[in-house]
């Protein structure tokens, strides 16, 4: 049905998974290293097996989870070996690296043994590995991830220096020192070891007998190495990108009250190096989290009890809330309560860390903007009532004309981040009911913005960001509170899921919308509506605009928007396909409003068939004709002249079109 006009990629093959179905074989391949890791050939097969298991997995990693112990310790069993030559145990490693890559480091570091005899044996390992050797980077890395764990064993580490000095005289390095010198060595490296040496840092520099004997002089060093370093040149890349890592993972895991003295100067130092001008989209990244998480460390770890607190959370009380008077409290806590409001200083550095955040939010990359719009929405949360307001209120005067810094008008990207900001705001209930009705026009606009560029257009992150703020409206507010706003919102997300061009802005509309129906349970006819329009049935462009689009339109609350929509926003769109594909929507959805497409569409209409762009006229004519023919057959089937919807004014349009068409 419609095979030609089919998306690509819409339909994939996949199959869900529903156990660890290779646990025999893996069991197998792993206890085959001993005997293939000297045969290259053998080796390369192994290695290749293991890997196709291990990705069948890459969107299920859950399933693995009862199986890594086992599959760690027999790995394990193999490095602790004596026997095992270093090319078998550089194997072994290489097949727990594997195994990280698909579940994630997170959840395999406490799988690893962290014994106080493991500390010795792991740091002699890393000793002897070559940080230049590219062949054995995955040794590296899980050693570094083992050692980070080992670190957190509760005693002294002066206790395992015994007597500091040999036997030959020569003076012992201590192991708080030796650990130290791993993770700096590690940490200018430009393989993925450097990824764990950031990992280790964060763990060991926290303990409290590292933190008050080297934290300040590794804070130093971090600094200095930031300051020499530049990112124009690709050594200096790979320093930046060390140093950064382990900053924001340290201020991430620290505590407020050791890290805070340091703060400011790190705030300055990071402001120095300029990251905003870097072409290296990591750096930027890694400059907005750490930003970000300076700004957490600015202002008290206090959830603000002024947020918005949506009370009943149940589908079932929602759907049956349907169309009754829902009783509902007042959802934020008085301001004027004097433990709400605790009276503390904000530090200035918290406004040049929000200004920083406004300004990631249109970055060229959207892992930068996605970055800075969970730090705006995290900072905002720890800030009195007045001063997050100031906030929201920046945020919102970014996407009007006003004058400011941040001109909302410059770019998609900065619609799109802007967008995610409204979105983590919302879901957080940082953005009170008051604040809504600023909102909702800006998230009306995003989710129809498609900005023209050269022969296409740009827009569908933007559009999939509505959607997601959409989503998380749903799941924020009492259903109450978007009661004004709901026609408004509900015709918006039919329009996306049934007439946006790209598949996963529809599929995104769906989702938002069915939310909206489950947690709100206000939105017109959503069920029937959800029903025929599904995450799965606005996967076929060709079905949306000619099958689902005329069952919505239905319902009376729906018909006109999307008629108007596909008039103001489709006919002209700059891919032929659309065109044709609205103007034969246009003439399906006929039926639904014959009065208002003679009287109000086709007048519309008519000046355009005739006008000077060729998109919007090559749209106009073939709407004219499509409603023509719609009107003309649906006065046959009536009974009536074939004229009995036209005007005289129309008639005569619809021969002038055809009169300048043939003139020109």
């Amino acid at each position: 049905e419609e095979g030609g006009n089919q998306e690509p990629g819409v339909i994939s093959a996949r199959s869900v998974l529903e156990s660890f179905t290779e646990k025999q074989e893996v069991r197998g391949l792993i206890g085959s290293l001993k005997g293939v890791f000297g045969d290259l050939v053998a080796r390369e097969m192994t290695t290749e097996k293991f890997i196709a298991i291990m990705d069948k997995y890459q969107e299920q990693p859950h399933l693995l989870d009862p199986h890594l112990e086992w599959m760690m310790n027999l790995l394990l069993d193999i490095v602790r070996d004596k026997g095992s030559p270093p090319s078998l145990v550089h194997l072994a490693f290489k097949f727990l690296y594997i195994i990280t890559k698909v579940r994630g480091y997170k959840r395999f570091l406490p799988l690893f043994p962290h014994e106080v005899g493991d500390l010795q044996p792991v740091l002699d390992m890393l000793v002897e590995q070559n940080p230049k050797d590219s062949e054995t980077w995955e040794t590296r890395y899980m050693l570094l991830l083992w050692l980070s764990m080992i670190c957190l064993i509760p005693f002294d580490l002066a206790r395992f220096d015994g007597n500091i000095t040999s036997e030959e005289g020569h003076t012992r390095v201590p192991t708080m020192d030796r650990v130290l010198q791993i993770a700096k060595c590690y940490l200018v490296v430009s393989d993925k070891a450097r990824d764990a040496a950031a990992v280790l840092v964060s763990k060991f520099i926290v303990r409290l007998d590292v933190r008050q004997k080297r934290m300040a002089d590794f804070l130093d060093w971090t600094l200095s190495m930031l300051s020499k370093s530049s990112f124009q040149t690709m050594e200096g890349t790979v320093v930046m990108n060390g140093m950064l890592q382990a900053l924001a993972q340290l201020f991430k895991h620290g505590k407020r009250e050791d890290s805070l003295p340091y703060a400011a100067t790190v705030l300055e130092c990071l402001d120095n190096c300029k990251l905003s001008e870097s072409n290296q989209m990591v750096l930027r990244k890694l400059g907005m989290k750490l930003v970000q998480r300076l700004g957490l460390t600015f202002v008290k770890p206090k959830v603000a009890k002024w947020r918005y607190q949506r009370g009943c959370r149940s589908l079932a009380a929602n759907l049956q809330a349907q169309g009754s008077t829902v009783q509902h409290q007042m959802r934020t806590v008085a301001a004027n309560e004097a433990d709400d409001e605790e009276e503390y200083d904000i530090p200035g550095e918290i406004e040049n860390v929000v200004e920083q955040l406004l300004v990631g939010l249109k970055d060229k990359d959207t892992i930068v903007r996605w970055s800075a719009a969970k730090g705006i929405g995290r900072i905002t949360g720890r800030l009195p009532k007045e001063l997050a307001d100031d906030v929201i209120g920046s945020l919102l005067d970014c996407f009007s004309c006003l004058s400011s810094k941040i001109s909302f008008q410059e770019t998609d990207n900065a619609w799109h981040g802007g967008c995610l900001a409204l979105a983590e705001l919302g879901r957080r209930g940082l953005l009170l009911p008051s604040r809504i009705s600023d909102v909702v026009p800006v998230i009306l606009k995003a989710l129809t913005y498609d900005e023209k560029r050269g022969a296409c257009s740009v827009g569908s992150n933007v559009r999939d960001a509505a959607c997601y703020v959409c989503w998380a409206f749903a799941r924020a507010y009492d259903p109450a509170e978007l009661i004004p706003f709901i026609h408004q919102i509900s015709s918006a997300l039919v329009i996306a899921a049934v007439f946006d061009r790209d598949v996963n802005c529809r599929r995104a509309a769906s989702a938002a919308f069915q939310e909206n129906v489950g947690r709100q349970g206000t939105f017109p006819h959503g069920i029937d509506i959800l029903t025929a329009a599904d995450y799965f049935a606005v996967g076929n462009r060709v079905n949306c605009y000619l099958t689902i689009s005329v069952y919505i339109a239905g319902f009376p609350e729906y018909t006109q928007p999307m008629i108007e929509h596909l008039v103001n926003k489709k006919i002209n769109h700059w891919d032929c396909v659309i065109r044709e594909l609205s103007t034969k929507a246009l003439h399906n959805l006929t039926p639904r409003a014959p009065e208002y497409m003679a009287n109000v569409v086709l007048p519309r209409l008519l000046p355009l068939s005739v006008g000077t762009d060729l998109h919007t006229r090559h749209g106009a004519i073939l709407a004219c004709a499509e409603i023509t023919h719609a009107l003309c057959k649906l006065a046959e089937e009536n009974n009536r002249s074939v004229t009995y919807y036209f005007s005289e004014k129309s008639l005569e349009g619809l021969k002038q079109i055809h009169q300048e068409v043939c003139s020109k």
